[in-house]
């Protein structure tokens, strides 16, 4: 899991970290299981305060994605699947949306992108 921190980002610091930190979750590029650096290791990283790793992993945690057991370290949880998978439906459509209005800005048809979407669905099915 990379983190990167932009100080001419708009958002605070935490917002940062726990967006990316949950956008790995939700993608699936951190599973069930997988652990999470300590509080204390993370704020070394990126050469935050400890206070701001500790906020990140108790808002991870009460959205479920993560669980932190003392004396273990903090994990990735499994019991948030339907979330997760809400979150996801959430990305796809909002992509889709932006699929939809490129569209119409060259002139596609509602029909005319059906037909193109199944093309290539079809086309990835069988490789």
């Amino acid at each position: 899991m990379k983190i990167l921190l932009s100080n001419a980002s708009s958002d605070p610091i935490y917002i940062q970290i726990l967006t990316q930190i949950r956008q790995s979750i939700l993608s699936g590029e951190l599973v069930e299981g997988d652990s999470l650096p300590s509080i204390r290791q993370l704020a070394k990283d990126l050469q935050v305060s400890v206070i701001t790793t500790k906020r990140v992993y108790e808002e991870l945690e009460k959205e479920n994605l993560i669980d932190s057991v003392v004396g273990k370290g903090s994990f990735v949880s499994g019991t948030n699947q339907d979330f997760i998978r809400e979150q996801r439906m959430r990305r796809l459509e909002e992509k889709m949306l932006e699929i939809i209005r490129e569209s119409r800005e060259i002139g596609m048809s509602s029909q005319e992108l059906i037909q193109h979407l199944t093309l290539l669905s079809e086309e990835e099915h069988t490789e």
